[in-house]
């Protein structure tokens, strides 16, 4: 029996729910993430429990112990219970009656067989007792030492029942998974299956592909999606094939792929036609995302001034990616020119000026001072703006 070290055995809270599931003579075991994780050596932010208690008797049981019981999932099997203020998802073992490619209907088992049997992916099918001793029904200890990504039973019959495990496939391989080593009869099936995605709504998509780009290295999955179809599919127009490129500058600039930022720079390289509609991108994304189009043709100290820190080094990790090459301070450039403040105010150049004359007059004066290096002082600047009430025609001002 494979013994696995995890957080959730010396955790009380964890502890508290598994005990009192125990203790009334049900079988409680944690299972998919929290387990795979720990075998592979990897944080784990939720603990999962499945049990063959039924969700009645979950509930009871966590009111008589004194703990909220919340029914999340409850026509599923699922009832989340919160245990000094963290939430545990508690499920009872379920078998597939019916499936439409979307959702499925279920019936509750006694047995962890029927249970392990409906899961996505072998690693995701491992389960593990509260004292830590691993239960593998599917072969996932081997398919975590390999680092194999493997569909429980026959992968078209596992996304035929569900069309996201398509995406969900490549994302688990992005995070997990071995390069070069997809499983080929998974692979047949994704590409054979990946119109049956037509059926999934824009929102999930987009959250699968979220978590994909934000791996720390999704070259690999990002190419089998773009050799399979699928890429095309949800994506039309991208293109994979500047990624490794911009990994690699990602790691010369010690850039993380964390938050909104890190995933949206690599969807911006995709290129795809139109991602605000094909994943349902968040009007905050779509902003970001117009804002590294905007700063593709300027310097990174004038997109950092223009539109912050974070979408500067976006840009500019970009322009990397493509074959570009900023000036080799491009970092610190962009330090200064995010924290510059314009020194001139309207106030200066009044009642010279006025209207639409002083707009263009502190617009050129604004970008006189990009071009010096946010450097020239506020004498220079109001002497150029009084000089021009008029727009020069030989200088295109930018941003």
């Amino acid at each position: 029996m494979t013994q696995i070290l995890a957080d959730f055995l010396s955790d009380a809270s964890a502890q508290r729910v598994l005990g009192l599931l125990t203790q009334a003579g049900h079988q409680a075991l944690v299972v998919g993430g929290a387990v795979r994780n720990a075998l592979l050596q990897m944080p784990a932010t939720d603990v999962d429990i499945a049990t063959a208690a039924r969700p009645p008797q979950v509930i009871a049981l966590a009111e008589a112990a004194g703990l909220k019981a919340v029914p999340t999932g409850i026509e599923h099997g699922t009832v989340t219970i919160i245990a000094e203020g963290r939430p545990f998802e508690i499920t009872t073992f379920r078998r597939d009656v019916e499936t439409d490619g979307r959702r499925a209907v279920v019936a509750f088992s006694d047995r962890i067989e029927d249970d392990a049997l409906r899961r996505d992916f072998t690693m995701n099918a491992l389960y593990a007792t509260p004292g830590g001793e691993v239960i593998d029904l599917v072969g996932g200890l081997q398919d975590i030492a390999a680092r194999r990504l493997r569909f429980v039973g026959t992968p078209a019959a596992r996304i035929r029942e569900d069309y996201l495990r398509i995406l969900r496939f490549f994302r688990f391989h992005a995070w997990y998974g071995q390069p070069g080593l997809a499983d080929p009869e998974a692979l047949d099936a994704c590409a054979a299956l990946a119109g049956g995605l037509g059926q999934i709504s824009k929102e999930r998509i987009g959250h699968e592909m979220q978590k994909l780009l934000a791996a720390p290295d999704p070259t690999d999955a990002l190419r089998l999606m773009q050799d399979s179809g699928v890429l095309a599919q949800i994506l039309p127009g991208a293109d994979a094939s500047a990624i490794p490129a911009l990994i690699r500058a990602e790691a010369d600039a010690g850039t993380r792929p964390d938050g909104d930022g890190g995933w949206l720079r690599r969807l911006a390289l995709l290129g795809a036609a139109h991602p605000l509609e094909d994943l349902r991108l968040g009007k905050s994304q779509d902003r970001y995302l117009q804002d590294l189009h905007k700063a593709a043709d300027w310097s990174p100290d004038r997109a950092a001034y223009r539109l912050g820190a974070s979408a500067a080094r976006d840009a500019a990790l970009l322009g990397l990616a493509s074959g570009k090459t900023p000036s080799p301070d491009w970092p610190a450039a962009i330090a200064r020119a995010a924290g510059s403040s314009f020194p001139l105010k309207s106030a200066d150049l009044m009642p010279e000026l006025e209207g639409a004359a002083l707009g263009r007059a502190l617009r050129a004066a604004e970008d006189h001072w990009i071009d010096s290096g946010f450097t020239a002082p506020k004498s220079e600047l109001i002497r150029l703006a009084r000089g021009l009430s008029e727009p020069n025609p030989g200088r295109s001002v930018q941003g």
